[in-house]
């Protein structure tokens, strides 16, 4: 007995014979055919700036014992290639995320020329100093807080500083009493 396609179909046999055929269609594509992936990229160089070591003093701290010292040096690169500013920053988060400080600073940097006999390039002192307030001006409160100290090398345009280079942040906590 010869049955039509749209009797076929029409019937339950047929229509989990169909459902069965899209399924194994399914499974039957590989997964990587049907997600896009990105090319694998190459690690990103080290940037010539960078933070040598930051020193956090007292730790830990009480806010009535006066203010937090970030001391950050910071090595430049060979060349300035026209970067006239160093900026370092500190960003102080609190564990509620509630309370948080940006603390900035910058830095004039004479023009220095690269050394052809292999001297190590300059390095600048930096301190930035925080006085146990929160974005509100509010004493803060107790209990571990976390850092992050940036440092960027700004050259004069058209339109004020633009950044030429920045540094991988370091991180860190402090524990306030």
């Amino acid at each position: 007995m010869v049955t039509s396609r749209s009797e076929f179909f029409g019937l339950w046999s047929g229509r989990i014979a169909w459902l069965l055929f899209c399924a194994l269609l399914l499974v039957w594509t590989p997964l990587e055919a049907s997600a896009k992936s990105k090319p694998p990229r190459a690690p990103r160089p080290e940037p010539e700036l960078k933070i040598l070591e930051v020193k956090v003093s007292p730790n830990p701290y009480t806010a009535s014992s006066g203010s937090l010292e970030f001391a950050a040096l910071v090595k430049l690169p060979k060349e300035l290639n026209g970067a006239t500013l160093l900026e370092v920053s500190s960003f102080i988060t609190s564990p509620s995320k509630n309370s948080l400080r940006f603390l900035t600073t910058r830095t004039a940097l004479r023009p220095h020329t690269a050394s052809t006999d292999g001297a190590a390039p300059p390095q600048v002192s930096v301190l930035l100093t925080w006085d146990g307030l929160d974005q509100k001006k509010t004493p803060s409160g107790a209990g571990i807080y976390q850092f992050e100290v940036k440092a960027k090398l700004l050259a004069n345009g058209e339109k004020g500083p633009r950044t030429q280079m920045v540094a991988w942040p370091k991180r860190g906590t402090i524990e306030v009493k």
